[in-house]
Order: structure tokens, then C-alpha cells, then sequence
């Protein structure tokens, strides 16, 4: 009886100890299974819309990777891990392990996976074992198939007002508040309605940005930092919901997606629906911004 994919360590001694910044090993593509019993749980709409088979190999259409910025690292807890692809030293906070490149998948046996290396790196990802503080950062960068970054921004962007809500606090730092409203840097028109430090700047940093395109890649620079498995499985489900619902449904109502989060968010806040409802109602503000460059009085305290 097929059980799929199994995710080990590869046992390359670089992977299990901590680097020089910019000097970790690359990251490995964990975006194919041979095994159709990694996907066959899924519904066929879900099939078709985030997985490809190319006769040999099933893969993940949208992949997903993060960083987990650390003050400290447990303590016999730096060894290789199939979540990392490795670990290295980090100027604003002090330690970052990175993810390899994942799977970014709608629930079911595949994702369940996932979450496993998530569960067998608590050491790391846990503030229990690995403290954080607010100088840390969680960055999350997510690619789709047949787009490039730009590409994807530009897909994507409308549906990101959710991602200023949850992360408010952070759109005033030195380290991802330029370019709040996602524009294309390079349009004739751009306008970044308030760099780094006032909304009515127009600077814009060539990497310091709220979403950084890189290449086929988008780098969402703004979430905070990981301060455990629970946070690192709710931001998965929730950049899946977006990235799906942005290539899959463009045209569908904002409210629609809304409505596909609450779940989620509510979980975020461990069912404080009140919390949750308010980060929702902010992000309808946080959306018109991104979209207009309205600023909302709610949201305006955040933006300048």
C-alpha cells in the first residue's frame, strides 16, 4: 500500500549547523510527489487548480517558503531538519533558519506532511526554545507556476489588504514599510504613496518593501516574526487561501475571500471572534489603499 512522500534529512553537514550570513545551503524544491496518494484525497477541483502531473512526478502548482528569525537557538537544537534548508546568522536579529521550498497545498494528506517537518522543528520554530523578539521577522515567499514576480504581485495584490491588517505595526519599519501599496516599481505611473517613513513619500527601497519581487518569486517582507507550529500552520493556510483564490477565482468578491479567512483568522486569535472581526473590517480599509491610495482614519495611525 503506497504512503506517498517521505520527507527526510539529507545528511549534508552544512544543513545542521549555523552559517555565515547569505552562506547557508540552497534550498531543495519539496514540490513533487511520485505518489498519487499524495493528492488523490483531494477534490477534483482542488486538483486541478493546485496540482500537475507530468506523467512521472505530481507537483504543487503555488510553492511557499519562510524564515524564522531567532534572538537565540536552543541549545542542542542547531542539526538539520527536513523543514530547513539551513541556518545562518542574521544582522537584525541574530539567528534565521530557512525553509526549503514547500508545497503550498489545500488540506489533506500532502499538506498534513508539511505540517509534520513543522511539528519535528518546534525547537526552533517554538519561542519556548527559541526566543524572539520584535527586531525578529517572518518572511514568507511564495511562487506560482507560469508567473513571474511581477506577474504574481500584480495577481495577488488586491487581495492583500488582509496581510496589512494582520501585520499593521509593522508598516511603519525600516525593514518592509516601503512600497506599501505593492505597485510596480518599475511603472511610469508609480506612486509608493509613502515609503518608509510618511505615506506622502514617494521613496521606495530597492529591498526593504511590504512585498519584494525576486525574480519568479514574491517575498512578503512584512509578517512578523514565528513564535510557533500553531502561527506557522495558520500563515500556511492562509497564504494558500489567498494565492488560490487570487489565480483561481480573479474575479471573485472581495467579501468571498473574507468570508474563506475568517476561519482562519479567528483561529489566529485563539477564538477571539471580536479580535478577528476587527482585523477583518480593517483589511476592507487596508484593500482600498493598496487599490487607491485611500487612507481610512482606522488605518491612517498605521500609514503615517
Amino acid at each position: 500500500m503506497q504512503q506517498g512522500i517521505i520527507y527526510k534529512t539529507t545528511g549534508e553537514t552544512d544543513r545542521g549547523v549555523v552559517t555565515n550570513y547569505h552562506h547557508k545551503p540552497s534550498p531543495l524544491f519539496l514540490n513533487k510527489s511520485k505518489f498519487k496518494s499524495d493528492v488523490s484525497g483531494l477534490k477534483k477541483t482542488e486538483q486541478r487548480s493546485s496540482i500537475q502531473f507530468d506523467g512521472i512526478d505530481y507537483a504543487s502548482k503555488f510553492t511557499i517558503g519562510m524564515e524564522v528569525e531567532k534572538n537565540q537557538l536552543h541549545r542542542g537544537a542547531v542539526r538539520e531538519y527536513e523543514l530547513f534548508c539551513g541556518f545562518e546568522r542574521d544582522g537584525s536579529c541574530g539567528y534565521e533558519a530557512v525553509t526549503h521550498v514547500l508545497p503550498l497545498l489545500p488540506s489533506g494528506e500532502w499538506r498534513t506532511k508539511v505540517y509534520d517537518m513543522m511539528h519535528k522543528a518546534e525547537k526552533i520554530i517554538d519561542d519556548r526554545y527559541s526566543p524572539s523578539d520584535k527586531r525578529c521577522g517572518g518572511h514568507i515567499t511564495i511562487a506560482v507556476e507560469g508567473l513571474n514576480g511581477v506577474q504574481l504581485n500584480r495577481a495577488i495584490r488586491k487581495n492583500c489588504g488582509i496581510l496589512l491588517s494582520l501585520f499593521k505595526k509593522r508598516l511603519n519599519s525600516n525593514y518592509c514599510g516601503s512600497n506599501r501599496r505593492m505597485q510596480d516599481v518599475n511603472d511610469n505611473h508609480f506612486n509608493s504613496w509613502g515609503g518608509v517613513y510618511s505615506y506622502s513619500s514617494t521613496q521606495c527601497h530597492s529591498k526593504y518593501q511590504t512585498a519584494l519581487v525576486k525574480g519568479k518569486c514574491l517575498e512578503f517582507r512584512l509578517p512578523s516574526r514565528f513564535q510557533s507550529v500553531k502561527q506557522m500552520m495558520r500563515r500556511y493556510e492562509l497564504m494558500y487561501e489567498i494565492v488560490n483564490f487570487s489565480i483561481n477565482k480573479p474575479n471573485g468578491s472581495h467579501d468571498s475571500l473574507l468570508k474563506i479567512l475568517k476561519p482562519i483568522i479567528v483561529s489566529m486569535y485563539n477564538g477571539d471572534v471580536d479580535k478577528a472581526d476587527s482585523v477583518l473590517s480593517l483589511s476592507k480599509h487596508f484593500r482600498k489603499f493598496i487599490m487607491n491610495g485611500d487612507i481610512h482614519q482606522d488605518i491612517a495611525t498605521y500609514l503615517v
